[in-house]
C-alpha cells in the first residue's frame, strides 16, 4: 500500500507542479460551456427541452475528465522515453502495484480536473436540482475518471512514440464524446445511433451526472453505476496485463 500511495502522490504532485497544464485544459471546457451553452441555448429552449446549460453542463465535466484521464498515459511513453520508467520498473514493487499507483494518481487529478469545470459551471449558469444526490456525483466522476485513466494506461503500454498514442486518442477520444449524449439528449434517436450511445461506456457516466447533478437519467442511476463499474474493472485488468508486459 506504501508503494501504492507514493505512486499516487507522485502523480498528483506533478499535476500540482503544473500550472500552465491546469489552465490549458480549461479551455475546451470554457469554450463548450459559453459558445454551446448560450449559442444553441435558445434553439434547446423553443424546441422544449429547457435550459441547455443544465443539460451541457455534465457533459462538458465528463469531457473534461475524460481528455485528462486519458492523456495522462502519455506520461508513460515520455518516462519511458527519458528513463524514468525504467527506474521505476526495476524497483522491487511489483508492476501491478506500479500500474494501480499511476492509475490512481491519473484518476485523482482528472476528478480535480472535473471539479474546477463544476465550479466553472456554475458561473455559467448552471444549477444542481437535487443537493442529495449531489454526492454521488463524485463517484460517477470517479469511475469516468478511473475507466478512462486505465484505458490510456492500456494504449500507452503497447506504443513507443508520443505521436502514435495522439493519433490513436484523437480517432478514439472525439467519438466517445460525441456520440456519449453530451451534447444532445439520447431520447428519440434513430436506433442504430441509439445502441451505439448504449455501448459507448462513457454514456453511462454521463446520464450518472445528468441524474445526479441534473434533473434527468434516461438508463437510470443502477444501471449506470454497475455498467460503469464492470468496464473499470475489465480496463484495469487489461490496463494491468498489458503493463506487465513493457519492455524498456
Amino acid at each position: 500500500m506504501i508503494e501504492i500511495y507514493t505512486l499516487w502522490l507522485r502523480q498528483v504532485k506533478r499535476y500540482l507542479r503544473s500550472k500552465s497544464r491546469i489552465i490549458g485544459s480549461l479551455g475546451q471546457p470554457i469554450l463548450f460551456l459559453l459558445a454551446l451553452g448560450y449559442g444553441f441555448g435558445p434553439i434547446f429552449a423553443k424546441a422544449g427541452q429547457g435550459n441547455y446549460i443544465q443539460f451541457l453542463a455534465p457533459g462538458v465535466i465528463s469531457m473534461s475528465i475524460l481528455f485528462t484521464a486519458v492523456f495522462s498515459g502519455i506520461e508513460i511513453i515520455w518516462d519511458r522515453q527519458f528513463g524514468f520508467l525504467k527506474e521505476t520498473l526495476v524497483a522491487p514493487v511489483s508492476r501491478f502495484k506500479i500500474m494501480i499507483g499511476r492509475t490512481l494518481g491519473g484518476a485523482t487529478v482528472a476528478i480535480f480536473q472535473g471539479i474546477i469545470v463544476l465550479l466553472i459551471s456554475f458561473l455559467a449558469g448552471f444549477r444542481i436540482y437535487n443537493w442529495a444526490l449531489f454526492p454521488l456525483a463524485f463517484v460517477f466522476m470517479a469511475l469516468i475518471a478511473l475507466l478512462f485513466t486505465a484505458l490510456g494506461t492500456a494504449i500507452a503500454s503497447v506504443l513507443q512514440d508520443m505521436q502514435g498514442f495522439q493519433l490513436i486518442m484523437n480517432f478514439l477520444v472525439m467519438p466517445l464524446f460525441f456520440l456519449s449524449g453530451s451534447l444532445f439528449p439520447p431520447s428519440g434517436l434513430p436506433s442504430a445511433l441509439d445502441t451505439i450511445i448504449k455501448l459507448n461506456p462513457l454514456a453511462y457516466g454521463v446520464d450518472g451526472l445528468h441524474g445526479t447533478l441534473g434533473q434527468m437519467s434516461h438508463l437510470g442511476l443502477v444501471t449506470d453505476f454497475w455498467v460503469l463499474g464492470i468496464f473499470v474493472l475489465a480496463l484495469i485488468g487489461i490496463g494491468s496485463f498489458l503493463f506487465s508486459r513493457i519492455q524498456v
